[in-house]
């Protein structure tokens, strides 16, 4: 919690300590002590930045924060989404933030472009405000899935990084449709490195992209292996055609204005062919460039100690070709040849 500035340091000693608590952090921090004896009875491991990491479910978890592993479990006993939530699932560092652009702007297009007066939210501020993360958005006194919804068709959406067997039951159970996207790991695993270097702190060595190398291949990273959080998806997708889309950041990258079709085709909210002959499609492609969001998100922070800018850096496909050794591609070639191997999955 940062510190109260000096200047209020006259208000009367008697007032309540309560009056200053942050209700979310509070929240976070009765959570993970709710949790805490499950979490040693995980097996753990030496990690990303150098952290324990701990194993549940087949998948990799920080022990602190919103993105923990006692988040993953309290979400799974009593998570309750609205029936017509849609939510954005990703392995971190694989477009999640582009595409939270996307498909805000797509299914909320209507409202922004017949009212003038209101600002765009997405050139004002971060995709990730505008999509929550559900693991956030548990720790809050009135979280925005369980508000009412005026009609009940209207979806809302947010987004996770939970592997696919470690979802809450009430999401699998409902009818939520989930978009899903993945990316060449190569490129995660090069998009990894260079926001774990960006988030360091001044008194620890950054990680070199050896050391990177080696716990990505490992998979002992946040929500990890990355390969059998891919293949969890899908094959659910594949059995769940109507509720789980499928997406691949290169084709989306390819054709983003077929693939933007596609995307609002299955939020229910289709484009009509008046809406594209005025430019419909283009109008929302030109709004989540990266160009643009890089403008909207240049000051400014996400959170305590982590800037807007942080989530924006090239966003081209193939550009771990800067970065990794012939023997590293290689080896994740390997890796991922023989993990997607009879899957569909090409990047």
């Amino acid at each position: 919690m940062a510190a109260f500035d000096d200047s209020l340091s006259v208000v009367s000693k008697s007032t309540s300590d309560k009056e200053h608590h942050d209700p979310e952090k509070d929240n976070l921090a009765h959570l993970l002590d709710k949790y805490k004896d499950r979490l040693t009875t995980l097996p753990k491991q030496k990690g990303w930045m150098g952290e324990n990491l701990y194993l549940y479910q087949g998948f990799w978890y920080r022990s602190y924060g919103p993105f923990s592993v006692q988040m993953t479990m309290a979400l799974q006993d009593s998570y309750q989404p609205h029936p017509a939530n849609i939510y954005l699932v990703t392995p971190p560092k694989s477009g999640t933030t582009w595409v939270k652009a996307l498909m805000f702007a797509t299914l909320n297009r209507a409202r922004y472009n017949q009212n003038t007066l209101l600002p765009h939210p997405l050139l004002i501020s971060n995709p990730h405000n505008c999509v929550p993360f559900i693991e956030r958005e548990f720790t809050k006194k009135t979280p925005n899935y369980v508000q009412e919804n005026p009609n009940p068709h209207t979806a809302r959406l947010f987004s996770t990084h939970i592997p696919y067997t470690s979802l809450p039951r009430s999401i699998l159970d409902s009818s939520c449709r989930l978009v899903y996207l993945c990316r060449n790991p190569k490129d995660v695993m090069v998009s990894w490195y260079y926001f774990s270097n960006k988030l360091t702190k001044k008194h620890l060595t950054p990680m070199t992209i050896k050391e990177m190398f080696e716990v990505f291949t490992k998979g002992t990273l946040p929500y990890g292996p990355y390969w059998d959080h891919v293949k969890e998806y899908y094959k659910a997708s594949c059995q769940h055609p109507t509720r789980i889309l499928f997406l691949t950041y290169e084709v989306l990258k390819k054709d983003t204005f077929n693939q933007v079709k596609r995307i609002a085709e299955f939020l229910g909210c289709p484009f009509s062919k008046e809406e594209e002959g005025k430019g419909g499609v283009e109008e929302i492609m030109r709004i989540c460039s990266l160009e643009s969001l890089k403008e909207a998100n240049k000051d400014g922070e996400y959170n305590e100690g982590v800037s807007n800018a942080v989530f924006f850096r090239e966003g081209k496909v193939g550009g771990w070709g800067d970065d990794l050794t012939n023997e590293m591609s290689k080896i994740l070639d390997d890796i991922t040849n023989e993990k997607f191997q009879d899957l569909n999955i090409s990047f």
